[in-house]
């Protein structure tokens, strides 16, 4: 049982206004239930300093990663970009994100999300890190700057996939790209218990994204880190595993994703 005692949330926003009346609570919680590490993408300007905040006070459970994200990409894109750069040379960082391409909620910006993408995937490059990337509704232009930047020289993740088997077809080709699992595995409606049985359980790691999609049976609630246990068991039910093995495949799958090489654990 020991194994289960280091479990990995690779993509979770404890810092957002969401967690202010109890974030020190949740945090207990989440060590008491065994969850070894937080990572925690950046969103925007705005949340930057609350980022950096949260990981300087735990700095052994917590994570930063550094991007913009694709609704946060507007006019003003430029400016917001080099300061999220700037960012990059302070401190360490496991990854570059969340970053990617969103057309769910609007097309308006889309020339300028595809070149913030590509830029930040440039960025990964230079620096060496992994890149974790939000798609909504927009996989195709996803696949297409990824090779257009350099599919072979890229690594990262696919935050929240929830994609048909033809995209997770596609991300079997990228080879050093693995896919996020979170409770929308959970969900009545989610197409990924027939899918991902394709897919090699060595390319998956466990995420919350709290405090956004709960788990059943918390659908509809705040999300929290502990809720991931939710996600753990039913990755074991469709790789018939116990959630001990599930736990430490995904994990090295963490470990060697973000943090070989980092110094960060």
């Amino acid at each position: 049982m020991e194994q289960t005692r280091h479990l990995i949330d690779t993509h979770n926003h404890l810092y957002l206004e969401a967690f202010d009346k109890d974030r020190e609570e949740i945090i207990r919680q989440a060590k008491d239930s065994g969850i070894e590490l937080l990572l925690l993408p950046n969103v925007d300007l705005e949340s930057i300093e609350q980022m950096h905040r949260l990981c300087d006070k735990h700095p052994d459970f917590t994570k930063p990663m550094m991007g913009l994200h694709p609704t946060s990409v507007d006019k003003a894109y430029n400016k917001a970009l080099d300061i999220i750069e700037s960012n990059l040379g302070k401190r360490s960082y496991c990854a570059i994100g969340e970053i990617g391409i969103d057309l769910y909620w609007d097309k308006t910006y889309l020339a300028e999300q595809i070149e913030v993408f590509e830029k930040q995937l440039q960025w990964s490059i230079d620096l060496d890190l992994p890149v974790v990337i939000h798609s909504r509704e927009a996989h195709a232009y996803i696949m297409e700057s990824i090779h257009k930047v350099g599919a072979d020289r890229l690594r990262g993740v696919f935050h929240s996939f929830t994609g048909t088997q033809d995209d997770l077809d596609e991300i079997k080709l990228l080879e050093n790209f693995s896919i996020g699992i979170n409770g929308v595995v959970t969900f009545k409606n989610s197409n990924l218990k027939e899918i991902l049985p394709s897919f090699d359980i060595k390319r998956i790691v466990l995420e919350t994204d709290a405090p956004y999609l709960a788990p059943v049976p918390f659908r509809g609630k705040r999300n929290e880190p502990h809720y991931i246990w939710k996600t753990a068991e039913a990755i074991a039910s469709i790789y018939s595993l116990s959630v001990e093995k599930v736990v430490e495949i995904t994990r090295k799958n963490a470990v060697s994703l973000f943090l070989n090489g980092n110094k960060l654990i």
